[in-house]
């Protein structure tokens, strides 16, 4: 799908989510949500964490019915059971993201924690390449709210109009709306397609190596 340029500003800043966009995270994600539900004594399944799946975990908690009190241990359980896994780069994400810096000014909004996310833009050589990073403790507010990528933009001091965002979530799409920004779904990774399209994105790609094509046209 093609996203609308008339009339429109030219796209100078390019903000990206980190899991499941850039990272080929969920089958990551999914064992570990599993394996800490069993440690409490919980059994949900892969089809029913999809139902309920969110970038902000404390609504995939409060969809299985977890206790307030239970939160804290989970969140460590969590990040117990994630260790065990090594997920990749989506195929290309690395090429994109360099074709993509030459021309725009790179920028990161994730949910997930600083200390894993920043770890990870780390190992995979990434982390250079953007020019601000808002992570789930930075933001006074998670998404869909739109603080963590007006954050962004603030230390970027650049508007809304000339950027985009690109997501996997439909969190991802109605943050970057409510803020101004336009909004780029891909497919590929999401756990949650169907509501990844029902959220109505500006443009839609089945994978991230499809994101340069689309901008050429701005």
């Amino acid at each position: 799908m093609r996203m609308a340029a008339s009339g429109r500003n030219t796209i100078e800043c390019v903000l990206f989510d980190w899991d499941g966009t850039l990272l080929d995270s969920f089958s990551a994600d999914a064992q570990a949500y599993i394996h800490m539900f069993r440690a409490l004594g919980m059994n949900w399944s892969i089809a029913e964490l999809k139902q309920h799946y969110s970038p902000d975990w404390r609504r995939v908690y409060r969809a299985a019915r977890l206790p307030r009190a239970k939160w804290d241990e989970a969140d460590r359980l969590w990040m117990q059971f994630y260790r065990r896994h090594q997920p990749e780069l989506q195929p290309g994400a690395r090429q994109v993201l360099r074709l993509l810096e030459r021309r725009f000014t790179l920028a990161l909004v994730s949910s997930g924690s600083r200390a894993r996310v920043r770890r990870q833009l780390l190992e995979y050589d990434v982390a250079a390449m953007f020019r601000a990073k808002v992570c789930s403790e930075d933001a006074p507010r998670r998404k869909p709210h739109p603080a963590p990528l007006r954050m962004a933009l603030g230390r970027l001091r650049i508007a809304p109009r000339v950027c985009v965002y690109v997501g996997d979530a439909p969190e991802d799409i109605e943050m970057a709306h409510r803020a101004g920004v336009r909004a780029i779904g891909v497919l590929g990774g999401s756990p949650v397609p169907e509501r990844l399209r029902a959220a109505s994105p500006d443009a839609m790609i089945e994978t991230i190596r499809e994101l340069p094509n689309l901008l050429r046209e701005f």
